[in-house]
């Protein structure tokens, strides 16, 4: 009698570990966006992205990592596309008008990374385990931005009106707190009114004289 058994011969190929990492990340941002960060179990989060929550503890480790890592991420993304814009005209003169509308797309377009990140910072207020991803992922994302301003002040032989860590921890706090206003009041801080602000604080920073829009 002929074998019909069509059951595939050997094991079966284990998922790429960045693979595994990446549709965990997209699968959580889409929970969490959903439901919001307090309400998200994690279990919900493993089964969208197709894996079991034994997938999500070994590569983040905590349903705070997973967030953490989700701003992170999302953190970076913004300010590679406005170094690349940077680099791609290397202006400082355009520069802050460039980079604002880039943070405001941000804003504006992906309001809900502002408010995981805005209820991720309340949490920390009160819980401890939070507290400890969070201070560190802030920490950096300041260095990034002061980083960032300091390379463009010095590739354009501009002098900064502040030292960079403080323009770094300036253009943190901005950013935080348009996506706040945005979210609770879109219509009045809207993209383009975000754009503006942003670009009025970097041209203060870079010690530039305004450009017309």
């Amino acid at each position: 009698m002929e074998n019909t058994d069509e059951r595939p011969q050997g094991p079966i190929p284990r998922t790429p570990r960045e693979e595994v990492r990446q549709r965990l990340l997209a699968a959580a941002a889409k929970v969490f966006a959903e439901r919001g960060y307090a309400n998200s179990r994690l279990e919900d989060i493993a089964r969208e992205a197709g894996f079991t929550k034994g997938a999500i503890y070994s590569n983040f480790g905590s349903k705070q990592e997973l967030l953490g890592s989700i701003l992170s991420e999302g953190a970076g993304v913004e300010r590679t596309a406005v170094m690349n814009e940077f680099h791609a005209r290397g202006d400082a003169a355009t520069m802050p008008r460039r980079a604002a509308r880039i943070v405001a797309r941000r804003i504006t377009e992906d309001s809900e990374r502002g408010q995981l990140g805005l209820e991720f910072a309340a949490l920390a207020a009160h819980d401890a385990r939070t507290k400890e991803v969070i201070t560190p992922l802030r920490r950096s994302q300041r260095e990034a931005a002061a980083r960032s301003v300091a390379e463009i002040a010095q590739a354009d032989d501009v002098t900064l009106a502040v030292p960079p860590e403080l323009a770094g921890l300036i253009l943190h706090c901005l950013s935080n707190g348009l996506s706040m206003e945005h979210i609770v009041d879109p219509e009045a801080v809207d993209q383009d009114t975000v754009e503006r602000a942003v670009s009025a604080v970097i041209t203060g920073l870079l010690a530039l004289a305004p450009t017309d829009r």
